[in-house]
């Protein structure tokens, strides 16, 4: 049995821990905040009830393989999920709107023809179609797999080039997906659905590489699934469990150095100067963040020290371009929630390239609010157990935004401004919207730096193939013995889903080796 110090309580983070206690091991999270679950939080006041983090679950196959092998208990026995439907539903600048069921491609066919023309439906078919051949070449060494020491294979994007009719068969591979989306969607509408995937996991369409079709692939074959009481229930279960398996929790407990013994790391030093000894160390923080703690202890050998084994050259968290972070407007309103509302409708900006250039403009000055036109998503579940009772509705406002540093997110008139204009927009999917709110409250990037450690609030999205492997995270493994990373700023990235699968990685290298290539 080996002692194990987990740094921070986050969702891929317990979820290495509780595979490791059911392996045997003595395990003890350290986590600097008062509360689990990283960016899963949730916000209670006055009976009502808020995710100020993720709202939706994919790929729930992930938890539910995670409770199967920690326990009895299977995950909805824990969690009562469901799959909202419609999934989404699209409003567009010119007024169009469509709601697209729940994974059920026939169903998304026929609704997009009905409201976007005949051939409409096809069109975004034949993309999800090709994605398809994206999700079967990369699900395994993305997803299920430790990083390669060829990771450089992962940076050729898998996503095939269309067929054309003529001597010339298939056409040429397209760089970007934006490239995709004018290619082979043409119409304006289809276009700013398949780029809004990206943009709500943080990607630049310009810069994307085409696999991320992907992640409209994921969501359409399987579903949107929904926590009762709001996806921090997961992270509740998922804290239960731990605790169930026998991981010790420590909260209040900043990690500020790994000490070494031996060439390896050999445990964690807390903020209050003692020593907390393991055999195993994982961290579940930003890697950019390591550097901090590999050189915070008293004569560490490791200041200065790669992560990475020499000639490896793995992806460097220091190198990563400017991700982006969420403002997230809580809303308390008056007034029942109406029956046959979707859960999740997303309004689609007026002006893209404006909202583009934004976000990922890589010399940015410094900005003073919202962009005019920014894509809202609304969040309205149908849930009792969020609101004081049947008269009231809560709903969720969701922005991708710059991280805290082009934006002042401490900025009280910056956040008034920004919280205005978001919940303007969103009268388009609530009509009398301002007039039914009962108070706010706003929780930007600044927020969630101080609750996760992410430097600038940002949040981290999934990994993809492609792009020369510039959207690949670092591997859970390092160069220093005994020290492995876990969560969505490490192979295979971001999300609820993504999280969850850092954690069985890792669980799996530590007791089964670094040989270890992932599960059959």
């Amino acid at each position: 049995m080996a002692r194990i110090a987990v740094i921070g309580a986050g969702t891929g983070a317990m979820a290495a821990a509780a595979r490791l206690a059911v392996a045997g091991h003595r395990v003890t999270v350290y986590e600097r905040t008062e509360t689990f679950g990283g960016g899963v939080r949730r916000l209670e006041r006055d009976g009502f009830g808020f995710d100020t983090g993720p709202g939706l679950l994919r790929l729930p196959a992930v938890y539910r393989d995670l409770f199967v092998k920690t326990g009895k208990e299977p995950l909805e026995s824990c969690v009562r999920l469901t799959q909202v439907d419609p999934a989404s539903r699209h409003l567009f600048p010119d007024g169009t709107a469509v709601a697209l069921p729940n994974a059920s491609r026939a169903g998304v066919v026929e609704a997009l023809d009905s409201a976007l023309g005949a051939g409409a439906g096809e069109r975004w078919s034949d993309l999800i179609n090709r994605a398809r051949d994206v999700w079967d070449a990369t699900r395994r060494p993305l997803l299920e797999e430790p990083l390669w020491q060829d990771w450089q294979v992962l940076g050729r994007d898998p996503y095939p080039a269309v067929r054309r009719r003529g001597l010339f068969g298939r056409g040429k591979r397209p760089d970007t997906l934006a490239t995709v989306a004018r290619r082979e969607l043409r119409d304006p509408r289809l276009v700013a659905l398949l780029e809004s995937h990206a943009l709500a996991h943080g990607f630049d369409p310009v810069s994307a590489p085409p696999s991320a079709t992907v992640l409209p692939y994921i969501e359409q074959t399987f579903g949107c699934w929904y926590a009762e009481g709001g996806m921090r229930a997961l992270a509740e279960a998922l804290y239960e469990r731990c605790r169930a398996r026998g991981v010790e929790f420590v909260f209040g407990a900043g990690v500020t150095g790994i000490p070494e013994k031996d060439g390896r790391a050999a445990g964690v030093e807390l903020a209050d100067g003692s020593v907390a000894e393991a055999d195993q160390v994982v961290a579940g923080v930003d890697p950019s963040l390591l550097a901090e703690l590999l050189d915070g202890s008293a004569g560490s050998p490791w200041r200065g020290r790669a992560l990475w084994q020499e000639g490896d050259k793995r992806p460097d968290p220091a190198a990563r371009a400017r991700v982006p972070g969420r403002l997230t407007v809580c809303l308390a309103l008056r007034g029942a929630r109406p029956d046959g509302v979707a859960h999740r409708t997303v309004i689609h900006s007026a002006d893209r390239g404006e909202e583009l250039g934004w976000l990922f403009d890589p010399e940015p000055t410094l900005q003073e609010s919202l962009c005019e036109f920014p894509t809202v998503t609304v969040l309205r579940p149908d849930d009792r157990s969020l609101v004081p009772d049947a008269e009231h509705e809560a709903v969720t406002l969701s922005v991708t935004v710059p991280p805290h540093g082009p934006v002042d997110w401490r900025d009280d008139t910056t956040v008034r401004r920004s919280a205005d204009r978001v919940v303007a927009i969103a009268e388009a999917a609530i009509p009398g919207l301002r007039e039914r709110v009962l108070w706010r409250e706003v929780r930007t990037p600044a927020d969630t730096a101080a609750q996760t450690g992410a430097e600038g609030g940002s949040v981290p999205g999934p990994v993809l193939a492609g792009a020369g492997g510039q959207q690949l995270r670092p591997a859970n493994t390092t160069r220093i013995p005994g020290l492995h990373l876990v969560g969505g700023w490490s192979h295979p990235g971001g999300g609820l889903a993504h999280a969850g699968m850092s954690g069985a990685l890792v669980a799996g290298l530590i007791v089964e080796g670094a040989d270890w290539r992932g599960s059959q």
